[in-house]
């Protein structure tokens, strides 16, 4: 599903409620569930996830340009003005990218809303099931993890590493940018596959019984 495509609706309100039968609240609340959980770990969200942080990292390059002149034995006016250009324009870069992020964990925070409203409403064994999607749960968990590792190791390394020559503490400052950026954006990943996968877990037992409750009479819409 694309960022752009509007999150299903919640369902309605329970004196709102309408479907003739059972089966037609499920068929509902199994499409609600699918489009949901792609708008979740989908690769509509991954693309915007990843897009988020490549500008965030391209944009505090830019401005790492100016860090570690400054940090320099020697600056010249001319090299000066090139770093607090590139540094102008790293700004600029980096705004779609805070843009981003702060959209897509306001569009999860929504979207998990909803799902959990879904969830609620009845149980279906099938649809239960696939609300687990283990796949990008486990791809979105591995790639947070990293990236948090990466930015945890650079925390260290940087500023361990670095001498005069490098850009002394303009070039700590950039690497612990980096750090940063990394860091954050794995911990917004980390805890989106860890809230999917723990709703997913609280569904399981109920979605073993859904077969029994299937064979139950159809409950008033």
């Amino acid at each position: 599903m694309s960022p752009r495509t509007p999150l299903p609706p919640p369902p309605p309100p329970a004196e709102l409620r309408s479907w003739p039968h059972r089966d037609a609240r499920l068929a509902d609340r199994a499409l609600a569930l699918d489009a949901l959980g792609r708008r979740l770990l989908g690769g509509g969200r991954f693309a915007l996830f990843a897009g988020s942080v490549l500008l965030l990292q391209l944009g505090w390059g830019m401005v790492g340009v100016l860090l570690v002149d400054l940090g320099g034995a020697l600056l010249d006016p001319i090299t000066f003005f090139i770093g607090l250009v590139a540094a102008v324009l790293g700004a600029g870069v980096m705004v779609p990218g805070v843009w981003l992020a702060v959209r897509g964990v306001r569009q999860d925070r929504v979207a998990r809303e909803r799902l959990a409203a879904w969830v609620a409403l009845d149980r279906d064994g099938a649809a239960d099931a696939r609300l687990r999607r283990p796949v990008p749960s486990v791809c979105w968990m591995l790639l947070s993890a990293l990236l948090c590792g990466l930015g945890l190791w650079l925390g260290f390394a940087v500023p361990a590493g670095a001498t005069p020559q490098d850009g002394g503490h303009g070039f700590v400052a950039y690497g612990m940018g980096v750090a940063l950026i990394l860091w954050i954006n794995g911990l917004i990943g980390l805890f989106k596959a860890a809230g999917h996968y723990r709703m997913a877990i609280r569904v399981a037992p109920a979605a073993r019984g859904a077969r029994s409750a299937s064979s139950e009479p159809p409950r008033p819409g």
